[in-house]
């Protein structure tokens, strides 16, 4: 079985692209090893980290909290099911922060996107004399 893989197998094993997989490593999210032709080689557990991270954005991470999150093990080795675990524990409460506010748009979306523009009508109701412009621009009533 090859231990060491090239950029194009892991990209292909994972369906990362190779240039996202090269920013990853800059970031030091990923690494690999060169050889002596400075082609970058990737141990095997490799593709289980980048799936990691692929797992970690489709939940609403960033790179940056994704690079912490790896920071926390052990000689930046590859993580378990357990590791998942105990991080994902962690994100629980941002999970259920975005899920309440997703269902907070979903439910107010169709009366009014809570800038005054959609109707005058309404606005006039809900935002009488335009007082949400205080507070700045953007969608005040659909954001948290």
């Amino acid at each position: 079985m090859v231990t060491q893989l090239t950029i194009g197998q892991v990209a292909e094993r994972t369906g990362i692209a190779t240039s996202a997989l090269r920013y990853w490593e800059a970031l030091g999210l990923i690494s690999s090893v060169r050889t002596s032709g400075n082609q970058r080689r990737y141990e095997r557990p490799m593709i289980r980290r980048v799936s990691f991270i692929r797992a970690a954005q489709r939940v609403g991470l960033s790179l940056d909290e994704i690079k912490e999150a790896l920071a926390t093990l052990p000689d930046s080795r590859t993580p378990t099911a357990r590791d998942w675990e105990r991080l994902s524990a962690a994100w629980r409460e941002r999970l259920d922060e975005q899920i309440r506010r997703i269902e907070r748009l979903r439910d107010r979306l169709d009366g009014c996107i809570g800038c005054g523009c959609l109707s005058l009508t309404t606005c006039a109701l809900n935002n009488p004399q335009d007082e949400l412009a205080r507070l700045g621009p953007g969608p005040h009533r659909l954001e948290p």
